[in-house]
């Protein structure tokens, strides 16, 4: 039966380590290849029982009806005990499966209290998930005490969890004995898992395309990373969180400029061949900034590049624009300084003190709503990406934490510049005031 499994869960089971994790991808078969290996060794006698606890009950009860396909194949005798509940108060309740032999298999909500008292085989499904992770493993393990195997699957759910640290530390080399699997979405389909989904043999191109897809219907790239990546998100490093974005989001911002009856301001970070070029565009109404154009250019010349921000610059309701000026953008920002006077056009050099400057100005204005952006996909991952780190030295440095974002945070500085220039008063058109002539003077005798 083993050879209708796939590779990474043929793995799985030939591992016959006493302690093994498996950090892995949604809905890979990785409880359908465990219910095998439980099932098989009830039958064989290596254990005299399974205790099963998932994160939910209709979780629990998959789990058993895999273990009755599997003991079905087997062709043993078995009976299905049913449910029972166990607290009346919460009313929880597990799940049983009675083989002929004596073994059985008890699958548990996830209530810590379930494993007191037990003992033999522990699977711990979705352990990330749990509410009470430490609570669930002090209650569990000791089931396993006489030589019974422990198994740990879980997707992640961020860095603060036993699962994530007892991941690391395997990692790590520091918690020696235990076994690591690990199956991301993409070795998953490498080894066929989108095959088995089709019914058929195919093509790499074919497989990308439903990844591509996949991806793109996770909305976020948090959900993409932990569920089906293997890769853990520390929201709390988020220099800027998906609830902030989110409290200043709003439909229908985007506009021609032509349209546009307030001020405007302009960011701009330039790009050309590694990272993008972004305009960015601000219209201040009142005391609010509201985004009404974001351009953004990949591997542009720079003679198109000019032409673009010259017909920005030149809008009659343009008052000022921050053009990054640190390396390939210095050319660009001190020619349009020159072309349309230094008092419109800034040239900012990023240093250390700068660019926090301008995180901090960004984000205080998304805190505080005055800054309304539109709800894009890339713009928001864009946004989030961003990481304030402290140095050892204890300088504030702004790194991008995936690489896998389109650009380097381009957005998210091209919106830092247009908010510092429309907070910047050096924008605005100078005022011209006169005192009355001293008719007194000699010199004006004649002239009044």
């Amino acid at each position: 039966m083993k050879q209708q499994f796939l590779p990474y869960q043929k793995r799985w089971l030939d591992d016959k380590s006493p302690i093994k994790i498996w950090e892995k991808s949604r809905r890979i078969g990785a409880t359908y290849v465990q219910s095998y290996e439980d099932v098989y060794d009830c039958l064989s006698g290596k254990v005299p029982a399974v205790w099963f606890s998932s994160a939910d009950e209709s979780a629990a009860r998959e789990y058993i009806l895999y273990c009755e396909h599997w003991a079905k194949k087997f062709k043993t005798a078995l009976e299905l005990v049913g449910d029972k509940t166990y607290d009346d108060k919460k009313g929880l309740k597990t799940y049983v499966l009675e083989f002929a032999s004596g073994p059985r298999i008890t699958a548990l909500s996830s209530n810590p209290k379930g494993f007191r008292s037990k003992g033999g085989k522990v699977v711990l499904d979705e352990f990330a998930h749990h509410e009470d992770q430490e609570a669930l493993y002090r209650a569990a393990k000791p089931s396993t005490t006489w030589g019974y195997p422990l198994r740990i699957l879980s997707t992640h759910n961020g860095v603060n969890c036993r699962f994530y640290k007892q991941v690391e530390a395997i990692k790590a080399g520091k918690q020696t004995g235990w076994k690591l699997h690990s199956t991301p979405i993409q070795l998953a389909v490498d080894e066929g898992l989108y095959d088995a989904i089709a019914g058929h043999k195919t093509t790499q191109a074919v497989r990308q395309e439903w990844l591509d897809q996949l991806r793109k219907d996770c909305f976020d790239e948090e959900t993409w990373l932990q569920e089906y990546c293997c890769i853990p998100i520390n929201e709390a490093d988020s220099f800027l969180t998906y609830e902030m974005l989110a409290d200043c989001e709003a439909e229908g911002l985007l506009r021609p400029l032509s349209e546009c009856t307030g001020d405007l301001f302009l960011g701009a970070d330039i790009g050309r061949r590694k990272d993008l070029t972004c305009f960015f565009i601000l219209e201040k109404i009142g005391s609010r900034l509201f985004t009404r154009a974001i351009i953004v250019l990949e591997k542009t010349p720079y003679s198109i590049q000019r032409q673009i921000l010259y017909d920005i610059l030149r809008h009659p309701r343009f008052r000022r624009a921050c053009i990054d000026a640190t390396g390939i953008g210095n050319q660009l920002a001190e020619e349009a300084a020159e072309a349309f006077g230094k008092n419109r056009v800034e040239a900012v050099m990023f240093t250390g003190k700068v660019k926090e400057d301008l995180a901090f100005g960004l984000r205080t204005s998304i805190e505080d709503k005055q800054l309304l952006i539109p709800p894009d996909f890339a713009l928001r991952e864009d946004f989030h990406s961003v990481r304030r780190i402290t140095t050892v030295a204890g300088n504030i440095r702004f790194d991008v934490s995936r690489a896998d974002t389109d650009g380097h945070a381009d957005r998210f500085w091209a919106a830092a510049l247009a908010r510092q220039a429309a907070d910047d008063d050096g924008g605005q058109l100078p005022e011209v005031h006169s005192r009355k002539p001293d008719l007194g003077s000699p010199l004006l005798r004649g002239y009044w």
